[in-house]
């Protein structure tokens, strides 16, 4: 059997039992943004990681090293942020092929100290290597929350309104203008920059996770048609989504119309907003969307609703059911 049989959650599924029994009661491991450790009797710490890989999550001649350093930490801060946490260090490590000048590591370094100064959140440490082929770079993030209050998975209920904190599908359409060499109008710069260094929810994350009207809560890192069926197989539900409903930029909408691209495809399976994906209790929807609004000055955009079953998404549009094609980014087809 191949890994692109089962994909990276499948192999994730197959080791996961290994090590649950290894795990204290008060640890929460595999299976959400970020782990969940025990830190004192009022707060708990969260910890992510992840890597980017050269020709699979950036193009090296497409994007600014200052750019790759700040999308490298930015990527691990929404993971943070999806726990509602504040994050408070990080380590680099990176592997580093022997063409790559100085100069493109130190413009590199400055993009990573920019969102490290602007989240408050200091480069402790980490490790390089040589790499022999492509630049790999591996981020760990520690944050902290205050006990009990990180958003999870597992929490959506049935009734609840499904939400998302921005626009989908500009990532997507972004990575396609940089694959299809496209002329760059100030609409197609604009997706080709919120593909190439994306912003952290964290003060989003941290006000949703005040609010107890908010439920599940996961970043949108692989599209929603993936992200979401997280949220519901850890929960135990299904959802139905509207597609008529999911946001999009003006330049979306303006370079999707231009090359005859798939908006909905873009916007469920595109991957790398890095918005925030949320439930919330039916009974409070709206008052959370006077308030997030007053405190941000730009709306939430609620997609659809929770509903029992067994990890089902119903798209629908138009008042019909449609079926959708793809189902999130999978690294290993």
């Amino acid at each position: 059997m191949q890994l692109k049989e089962i994909g990276e959650f499948g192999f994730i599924e197959r080791f996961k039992p290994w090590f649950g029994d290894l795990l204290g009661s008060d640890i929460t491991g595999i299976g959400d943004d970020c782990a969940i450790l025990p830190m004192n009797d009022e707060e708990e710490l969260v910890v992510t990681t992840d890597l980017l890989m050269e020709n699979i999550h950036f193009l090296r001649d497409a994007i600014t090293p200052n750019q790759l350093g700040y999308k490298s930490l930015a990527v691990n801060l929404s993971d943070i942020a999806a726990m509602g946490a504040t994050p408070i260090r990080s380590f680099l490590s990176i592997a580093i092929p022997k063409e790559i000048e100085i100069e493109f590591l130190d413009a590199f370094m400055l993009g990573y100290r920019k969102i490290s100064a602007k989240y408050a959140t200091p480069l402790l440490g980490g490790d390089t290597t040589k790499s022999a082929k492509d630049l790999a770079i591996n981020v760990c993030v520690i944050g902290k929350c205050r006990k009990g209050t990180a958003r999870r998975r597992s929490m959506a209920q049935a009734g609840d309104i499904i939400y998302v904190t921005g626009n989908l599908g500009d990532s997507a359409a972004g990575l396609g203008l940089i694959l299809n060499a496209a002329n760059k109008s100030p609409d197609a710069q604009y997706l080709i920059d919120k593909h190439h260094q994306p912003e952290p929810r964290i003060n989003e994350g941290q006000f949703l996770a005040t609010q107890h009207a908010v439920h599940a809560m996961m970043d949108i890192s692989d599209g929603i048609a993936s992200d979401l069926y997280h949220i519901l197989k850890a929960s135990g539900k299904s959802a139905e989504i509207n597609l008529d409903l999911l946001p999009h930029s003006d330049a979306f909408t303006k370079i999707v119309g231009k090359y005859n691209w798939n908006a909905s495809e873009l916007a469920v399976a595109g991957g790398e907003d890095y918005e925030l994906l949320f439930t919330v209790d039916k009974e409070c929807s709206d008052q959370l969307k006077s308030d997030f609004e007053k405190q941000f000055g730009k709306p939430l955009f609620p997609i659809g609703v929770i509903a029992e079953g067994t990890g089902i998404i119903t798209w629908q549009s138009n008042g019909k059911s449609i079926s959708m094609g793809k189902a999130g980014f999978n690294h290993f087809l």
